[in-house]
């Protein structure tokens, strides 16, 4: 079934719709057997990722998702049966913006009379450290987004993703070629150390299709979007396996990953919430329900990701 302009169809209105977790909601619902109108949200209607959609049938809806700009949110949700919401941390570092952005998302979706809210949200490392890493400002600043959420009035849903295949392919997570031409993961990790993996361009969407298909919409529940867990040894070992190179991981404290995170020139505030990162992995774990049943598929594996990527920049 392909996306239609049908006003009988529920009107789903997806944010990032050029994006990785956007586009693939996207490209979920124009792969269902159930018909869909999809509002796309872009800042830019007339890049080449917007026309394709536009290709698809998605009605293509220019918008910057600021505060400032509270009207034009409030617009662009206007009349939809259903919202796929998510922020991005990474693009300005500033987790109050991220917090206030979200909240404004689910205050818009909500005013337009959606039925029901997908949220891309993340568990709260403070609260799975006991306090004792507070820095992870990308996941405790989408928790609470997510709190406000479950409090807004509204039929809300958490779809989490876990981490993503993609992020191997920069630092401080890509490998890093040694002098005699083999590579390590350098971290701050022990090797039984393990997270749940997602490719998420082809994968998350099905994710979010599956809650908006479930025969009641799953109010106050947590789906996360992952295909295995897969300990650091195990990704390593893998990835030497299928592509032929010889990774190993090599654990390093703490203070060494940090220093090669500024020496980086990365943001004080960026060097705690990545260094952290990885010490709650190690020694508190990133705990997930079991995965989703029911999916069209299973989704992609960390080997299937390998197969499926190109690392002759990351293995060069």
């Amino acid at each position: 079934m392909t996306i239609t302009q049908d006003p009988s169809a529920p009107l789903v209105t997806v944010v990032g719709a050029t994006g990785v977790q956007g586009g693939s909601v996207v490209r979920a619902l124009a792969q269902s057997d159930k018909p869909y109108h999809v509002r796309g949200l872009t800042r830019d209607a007339a890049k080449p990722a917007a026309q394709e959609l536009v290709k698809l049938g998605v009605e293509v809806f220019a918008v910057s998702l600021v505060v400032v700009n509270k009207d034009q949110v409030y617009q662009a949700f206007s009349g939809a049966n259903f919202a796929f919401l998510v922020t991005n941390f990474w693009e300005h570092v500033d987790v109050n913006r991220e917090i206030a952005e979200g909240k404004l998302l689910i205050d818009a979706a909500k005013a337009g009379g959606v039925s029901g809210v997908v949220w891309s949200g993340l568990p709260s490392f403070t609260k799975i450290s006991g306090g004792k890493y507070p820095h992870v400002w990308h996941f405790d600043g989408k928790a609470a987004v997510t709190e406000y959420g479950l409090q807004a009035g509204v039929p809300f849903v958490d779809v989490q993703a876990g981490g993503y295949g993609t992020n191997f392919l920069t630092p401080p997570f890509a490998p890093i070629k040694q002098a005699d031409g083999t590579f390590v993961l350098a971290w701050p990790v022990g090797p039984a150390t393990a997270f749940p993996f997602i490719d998420a361009a082809p994968d998350y969407g099905m994710f979010v299709r599956h809650a908006l298909e479930l025969p009641v919409f799953p109010n106050g529940q947590t789906f996360v979007a992952y295909s295995e867990i897969i300990t650091a040894k195990d990704l390593a070992l893998q990835w030497s396996e299928e592509t032929g190179k010889k990774i190993a991981l090599a654990q390093i404290p703490a203070e060494q990953f940090k220093k090669g995170l500024e020496s980086a020139g990365l943001p004080p505030h960026v060097v705690l919430d990545l260094l952290e990162v990885f010490l709650v992995w190690d020694e508190f774990g990133w705990q997930v329900p079991p995965i989703v049943q029911g999916l069209p598929r299973h989704p992609n594996t960390w080997i299937d990701f390998i197969k499926n990527t190109d690392f002759s920049k990351v293995l060069a």
